[in-house]
């Protein structure tokens, strides 16, 4: 049941140890949010660190009067804050999405700068409602185009409603720090009205009621006559379909930590029984995960080609491309490892960048000389040759060589570091394998697979959860 009036209780949760920075633009949630914060904190943890960043995205006049306006209200409240600008080129297109994406990053970098691992936004269950409103606009859509095109579920229209459960409460941002939104079962109306019994005042964004924009289109659709009655059917929604999702996402964790193991960097081995398993469905969706893992792709696997893919693997064994993945299933297991095209290029090595969706690279000291580039077909078969033993890891030659080929490699000059960096630590650097489709934007409705997949491949584990009290598989959970 949605709170009608604010409530503190939601942030009892939350660990503020190591402080905490509210994002405040000065609209009615953000504000509502800190000062909710900043009540608590006074109460319970007086000495934990606060910071107000507000990101000024230089996208219209007045964006730095607003910031200014915020950092007036923070000195009365005896709160830090700071200003933070997009700089920089800005999109002709995908501004929403680009705008989005710098101001995560931007709030990211300052939390790692500040020794903070909390983000906190002010998302309310309205905003929650829209979300998912959108997304149903979205699948529709496709559907729709697809039909247009003659397209089938077969070819690309994936229709498996993961995203109609919405925002997280939590969502771990580039595997390092916990973005979460405490304010999604508040109505924003509710927060408006504490702001006006306590004098205090916001700031109205224009882009919120330009249609040119997809989120002002669907908020004034919610505003029309039935809107109450739409937004209880999309709230009771997005709570249905998160907790399908992460109950699936366990039985898939489940079944990853049975079915799946590593002979070797690049190269996950799937048992046969896999394909066989009673629970079909989250073996799908097991497989969408590790499909998109291996290939380094942002999102799952296609859900209907993954389905005709695993109805395939049941039958026997086949070679098939599906997520830039390569699956080669024969008696001694299905095998999943990158196909060999387009792989990335010879490029100097850069700090937190993504190689190819499957790695993680980082600097120490940022050194202009590292150069990183596939290994190749002919310096991995020179590697298993050399190295015979590797051959002997539970998986056919052929497939080792072809895995390895498409590993990252460090050089030095024309000197060759070892892979996946372990000789380039000594050289501050370290190329870490990566959950591809959770790598930048993990919500914790996936944290159970996405930790199974992180220890089959050897990515970092995740940090800790945000909240006080987690269960032992380190999933948010509140008392």
């Amino acid at each position: 049941m949605l709170d009608t009036e604010p409530d503190l209780s939601t942030f009892f949760d939350f660990d503020f140890s190591d402080g905490a920075i509210a994002a405040v633009s000065g609209g009615s949630d953000s504000t509502a949010l800190l000062l909710l914060i900043k009540d608590h904190l006074d109460r319970t943890a007086p000495t934990a660190r606060l910071l107000a960043v507000t990101i000024d995205h230089d996208l219209r006049p007045g964006s730095a009067a607003e910031a200014e306006a915020v950092a007036r209200l923070c000195a009365e409240h005896g709160i830090a804050h700071r200003t933070l600008i997009w700089s920089g080129s800005k999109p002709s297109s995908g501004l929403p999405a680009a705008a989005r994406e710098a101001r995560y990053r931007l709030l990211a970098e300052t939390a790692r700068a500040e020794g903070m691992g909390l983000i906190l936004t002010g998302h309310t269950a309205d905003d929650q409602a829209e979300t998912v409103l959108m997304r149903q606009a979205r699948e529709r859509g496709a559907r729709e185009r697809g039909a247009r095109e003659g397209a089938t579920r077969s070819e690309g229209t994936s229709d498996d409603g993961r995203g109609l459960a919405g925002m997280a409460p939590a969502t771990l941002y580039n595997w390092r720090t916990w973005i979460v939104r405490p304010l999604l079962g508040m109505r924003r109306a509710a927060l408006r009205e504490m702001l006006r019994r306590r004098g205090i005042g916001w700031i109205e964004d224009p882009t919120n009621l330009d249609i040119r924009f997809e989120r002002p289109t669907i908020r004034a659709a919610l505003k029309a006559d039935d809107g109450e009655a739409r937004f209880a059917e999309l709230i009771t929604k997005a709570g249905q379909a998160a907790a399908e999702r992460e109950e699936i996402g366990r039985r898939a964790a489940i079944l990853i930590d049975a079915y799946a193991d590593k002979p070797a960097q690049g190269l996950i081995r799937l048992d046969r029984d896999f394909a066989a398993d009673e629970d079909g469905e989250a073996a799908i969706y097991a497989l969408r995960i590790l499909l998109a893992t291996v290939g380094g792709a942002a999102f799952l696997a296609d859900e209907a080609r993954a389905r005709l893919l695993f109805g395939r693997l049941r039958s026997g064994s086949l070679r098939a491309t599906l997520s830039r993945t390569m699956v080669d299933a024969r008696r001694a297991g299905i095998f999943l490892y990158r196909e060999g095209r387009n792989l990335p290029s010879a490029a100097p090595a850069m700090d937190n960048q993504f190689w190819d969706g499957r790695r993680r690279i980082t600097l120490s000291d940022s050194p202009d000389w590292l150069v990183i580039a596939p290994l190749g077909q002919a310096a991995a078969k020179r590697s298993l040759t050399e190295g015979g033993e590797r051959a002997q890891e539970g998986a056919p030659p052929a497939l080792l060589r072809a895995a390895l080929a498409a590993e990252p490699v460090l050089w030095r000059g024309g000197e060759r570091l070892d892979f996946a960096g372990d000789d380039a630590a000594a050289q501050g650097a370290a190329v870490l394998p990566a959950v591809a489709p959770f790598a930048r934007f993990l919500p914790a409705f996936d944290l159970p697979p996405a930790a199974a997949v992180a220890a089959l491949i050897g990515a970092p584990p995740l940090p800790a959860p945000p909240f006080h009290r987690h269960d032992r598989r380190g999933a948010w959970a509140k008392a």
